[in-house]
């Protein structure tokens, strides 16, 4: 029995496509040479593992569980390479995760300071929520990612980096009437604005205040930090900030 991963990896394309022209367009090679390697499989394994029809294919009982398992291995692969990488060094190339509300003020500072231990270095950076950027960990499109702790994942490897602490933000007004001991859990949930679910920031505020997610807010959910801030300046809530925004937020030169 002769596999190769080659073969594995056109299989999985074509149950992902269901076709055997997309699938060979998504792996980058003719469709007659995709139909070949796909017929080697189903020999040297000796079974069928996709039904072509007029204008799909179908994958088997059989094959589901075959594209099950190089899903697997495909996935142990990855992480060998992603291992060996680390040993010699990432060889001049980084691809680096961050969460929408850290990047505006870390990445001004932190992309220099790489830059400035490897002007040769191959920088790539990409913004997304954490689920986001921990399946493209898993899926090898990231070398590393700044998100907020702990993470919840058993096989990521976590170091931290800094503590950030939340500050409350509103008007000079809002502010002024809660006093000065008011607690997160006292919050008037009608008053407070978050960002749109999906954010660690807006799970950890629901969280300090020991809010669910279900609780009656102002529907005025933001994509961005910033956004947030604006409204808030215009008295229309309260809001969480980590104290890493404020010098930006509050316009203060560094």
């Amino acid at each position: 029995m002769d596999i190769t991963l080659r073969q594995l990896k056109y299989l999985i394309s074509l149950a992902e496509e269901g076709h055997f022209g997309r699938a060979a367009e998504a792996v980058n090679i003719s469709q007659p040479a995709l139909s070949v390697q796909i017929r080697d499989l189903e020999q040297s394994l000796g079974i069928q593992l996709v039904e072509r029809q007029s204008r799909a294919v179908v994958v088997t009982p059989a094959g589901r569980e075959v594209v099950w398992r190089a899903r697997r291995i495909m996935t142990e692969l990855r992480e060998i390479e992603q291992a060996a990488r680390w040993r010699r060094g990432l060889g001049g190339r980084l691809r680096l995760g961050i969460i929408p509300t850290v990047a505006p003020y870390l990445l001004p500072v932190a992309l220099p300071l790489l830059r400035s231990q490897d002007l040769g270095l191959d920088l790539g950076v990409r913004e997304g929520q954490t689920q986001a950027l921990i399946d493209e960990l898993r899926g090898g499109g990231l070398d590393a990612a700044v998100i907020a702790l702990p993470s919840g994942v058993a096989d990521l490897v976590e170091r931290p980096l800094f503590e950030d602490r939340f500050l409350l933000a509103g008007s000079e007004r809002q502010v002024a009437a809660l006093g000065v001991a008011i607690r997160p859990e006292q919050m008037q949930t009608e008053r407070l604005l978050l960002l749109e679910d999906g954010h660690c920031l807006t799970d950890q505020a629901l969280e300090a205040c020991a809010l669910g997610r279900d609780a009656a807010r102002l529907d005025m959910r933001a994509a961005s930090l910033s956004t947030l801030c604006r409204l808030v300046e215009e008295g229309f809530g309260l809001t969480f900030v980590p104290e890493l925004a404020l010098r930006v937020e509050l316009g203060v030169a560094p």
